[in-house]
């Protein structure tokens, strides 16, 4: 906790350097797929999670198949007596194993991740993400199958942290893309699991023609994204060395430009507390943090409110909402539903540059009304088809993704250069707290009606 949190002034171009067009596209663009990357796999394990419960549950209780997923996912629970069709084992189980690896690396990593280069890091993310596609995709076992989503949470839990870190030597505009690009990956994970099982594809299958996904992570990040000169992309922060007279000389012409250039922009956040301290040398002492702590949980906090109940939705009451007269079937309505939760986190997280709301306690407000409707609907049975939760699924997508979004727009206008590193990255942690909350929730909630 003594090191260098942060990169000296002397050492790299801040945050709020000046890029060429051309610079900023490809960074808008190379962290548009960074975010569709690390995010894919925790979403296609979602989507996924109703198969890999039915798929355990139909092999531990016939004969043993061969060691490869079975492509049948719609054996029902003979011994289900219920109204609810229950899985044995809730959805939730699936969440705590997609988050709760997650959540460890958030809560430590942010004190400590500074010592281990970007670079090793999204070779780390990467490596985890093509395990667990293969783990799952070859599972003979229900720990098989949870491990490889273990796998998958830690990549995501780590490249989440790390990317929202390397924002902060990039222009702010690269925030949009990487919001946006989250959004994407849940529409991509969901849609295409979702179209390519309905379409006959095998869940398995499916799941190994995502490993594309994993090699396009490398491809833009080390070769789309323009690095800052001296950037340390394989060297831990202090050994980046000085830039020199020369370095700190072209680091004032470029600030000079990027104020020209964003004058209009200037005038839109002077309601902002003040102008923003530039990056001191030195790192950040114990106080400095537990201050940054401090600023940041007026965002954080409803975001963790807001996940806790969306996800609470998702993982713990949309298994159970079940319309057996509809012409799909389980399964395909709870894909369905993950897929259209994600549209909605699409459009939110890519809507920054239109709409911006700072009054985050509202959304979580809107989405606890979200969670109470759904879960009397859960009991009562008064919902008539599907149709209905889909809207009322899409409607919370996008409450969710404008939380996400506008949180961390809002914590990298409200942080002094010197902080915003550590800010953006300890800041990863309130939705996944949320998340985790929420699975371990849902598992009280699937038991009582499920014994109904």
């Amino acid at each position: 906790m003594d090191e260098a949190d942060s990169l000296d002034a002397d050492r790299v171009i801040p945050h709020n350097q000046v890029e060429g067009r051309s610079s900023k596209i490809r960074n808008w663009s190379g962290f548009w797929l960074l975010g569709l990357c690390n995010n894919f796999a925790y979403v296609v394990m979602l989507s996924a999670a109703h198969d890999i419960l039915t798929k355990q549950q139909s092999d531990n209780s016939t004969t043993p198949t061969p060691p490869s997923l079975n492509g049948d996912f719609e054996v029902r629970n003979s011994s289900n007596s219920t109204r609810y069709d229950c899985n044995p084992v809730s959805t939730a189980v699936v969440l705590l194993a997609d988050i709760l690896p997650s959540l460890v690396i958030k809560l430590s990593a942010t004190f400590y991740i500074h010592h281990v280069p970007y670079g090793f890091r999204v070779l780390f993310c990467v490596g985890a993400t093509v395990t667990s596609f293969l783990l799952v995709s070859f599972s003979t076992t229900m720990t098989m199958s949870i491990l490889g989503v273990v796998f998958a949470s830690m990549g995501s839990g780590l490249g989440e942290l790390s990317f929202l870190s390397l924002t902060a030597f990039f222009s702010s505009d690269v925030l949009e893309g990487w919001g946006s690009g989250t959004g994407g990956a849940g529409v991509a994970g969901a849609l295409m699991y979702s179209a390519l099982t309905q379409a006959g594809l095998s869940p398995p299958d499916t799941l190994l023609t995502m490993l594309l996904v994993p090699a396009a992570m490398l491809l833009s990040y080390f070769l789309l994204l323009a690095f800052p000169p001296m950037f340390p992309q394989w060297r831990r922060l202090r050994e980046a060395g000085p830039m020199g007279r020369g370095g700190a000389e072209e680091r004032r012409r470029l600030m000079d430009e990027r104020e020209e250039e964003e004058e209009e922009e200037e005038e839109s956040e002077q309601q902002e507390k003040g102008p923003r301290e530039d990056r001191a040398s030195g790192p950040l002492s114990c106080t400095e943090k537990m201050r940054a702590i401090k600023m940041i949980l007026k965002f954080v906090l409803p975001l963790g409110t807001v996940y806790y109940a969306e996800y609470f939705i998702n993982q713990g009451l949309l298994e159970l909402l079940y319309f057996p007269k509809s012409t799909m079937t389980h399964a395909e309505q709870y894909r369905w539903y993950q897929t259209l939760y994600q549209v909605g986190v699409l459009v939110s997280r890519s809507s920054l540059r239109c709409v911006k709301i700072r009054n985050l306690w509202a959304l979580a407000l809107l989405q606890i009304v979200n969670t109470v409707f759904l879960l009397s609907a859960v009991y009562f049975q008064f919902l008539p088809a599907p149709w209905l939760v889909f809207i009322i699924v899409l409607y919370e997508g996008l409450l969710g993704g404008a939380a996400y979004v506008n949180t961390f727009y809002f914590i990298s206008k409200e942080t002094g250069d010197r902080e915003r590193e550590f800010a953006m990255a300890a800041a990863s942690v309130g939705d996944t707290l949320g998340i985790a909350l929420a699975a371990l929730t849902a598992f009280p909630a699937h038991s009582y009606f499920c014994s109904l």
